[in-house]
């Protein structure tokens, strides 16, 4: 209770009722975000939406790891404890896996290993080693989900493009950008930032957790991204905006004349 962040979702308190405990967090309305991202769902996220709505989640990242005294290790990063409000602001959810890092000099901690399977670290899986970066590693999963809004782990027998994170590599590998982007999004974003996008997401899973960004990185990156997104939509519209400003200077003086008593 005593972390508080636009991107966390708060703890209200908790439950006790005669031996039945629960933990009450704040409503959030608009459910979680792998329900947006599903192909069930009936509205479809923008790309200037879901770009803030990973910038959201990677602040709320990024405070657990830098803000906080001592850090906390998330240890479950996945769409699904990505949750929404009524105006689509995203946090971060579901702690109880959670862990406080140790500030000392040691650079990882030893703990049983927990975690949902496609976006569990490999390198913690193998070495019992845990660290930030593990929680980079799901971050970096999930945003291939919000950039793609393929499942994660697929029932195939192709071991090259039933996991989301290889199937991204062989794309960008190709250089093919156009089939990663979920094609319900029409075409409707920046070439540039999408690539930025998934550029950052392999950073983010790269085998040697070495190799991976923090999340100040991942903030500042993602910023970039949505900035490429608004300056191109900007450019894209540098008319409409003129005529807007040329049609209620119209207005104005048509009103002013209305309103002008007559002369006499």
């Amino acid at each position: 209770m005593r972390v508080h962040h636009r991107n966390l979702t708060n703890l209200v308190g908790y439950m006790n009722d005669e031996g039945h405990l629960g933990l009450i967090y704040e409503y959030m309305a608009k459910g979680n975000l792998a329900e947006h991202l599903s192909e069930k769902s009936s509205s479809i996220l923008r790309w200037e939406d879901r770009l803030r709505i990973a910038i959201d989640a990677a602040q709320g990242l990024e405070y657990l790891h830098h803000g906080c005294k001592p850090p906390i290790v998330h240890r479950d990063v996945k769409t699904t404890n990505i949750l929404l409000t009524e105006n689509f602001n995203a946090k971060l959810s579901d702690f109880g896996l959670s862990k406080t890092y140790p500030t000392d000099d040691k650079s990882y901690m030893s703990t049983v290993i927990v975690g949902t399977p496609g976006y569990l670290d490999p390198e913690y899986y193998t070495s019992n080693r845990l660290t930030e970066k593990s929680d980079v590693y799901g971050f970096g999963v999930s945003l291939m989900e919000v950039i793609s809004c393929r499942p994660v782990i697929l029932n195939t027998l192709d071991r090259e493009t039933n996991y989301i994170v290889k199937w991204v590599h062989a794309m960008v590998s190709q250089g093919d950008i156009k089939n990663i982007v979920d094609p319900r999004i029409r075409g409707a974003y920046e070439s540039n930032s999408v690539w930025k996008a998934a550029e950052l997401a392999l950073a983010c899973v790269s085998v040697d957790s070495n190799q991976r960004p923090t999340m100040n990185q991942v903030v500042i990156e993602l910023k970039d991204c949505l900035s490429m997104e608004l300056s191109q939509r900007s450019e894209s519209h540098p008319m409409e905006s003129k005529d807007s400003i040329e049609m209620m200077s119209i207005s104005m003086v048509m009103n002013a004349s209305h309103s002008s008593p007559m002369p006499r």
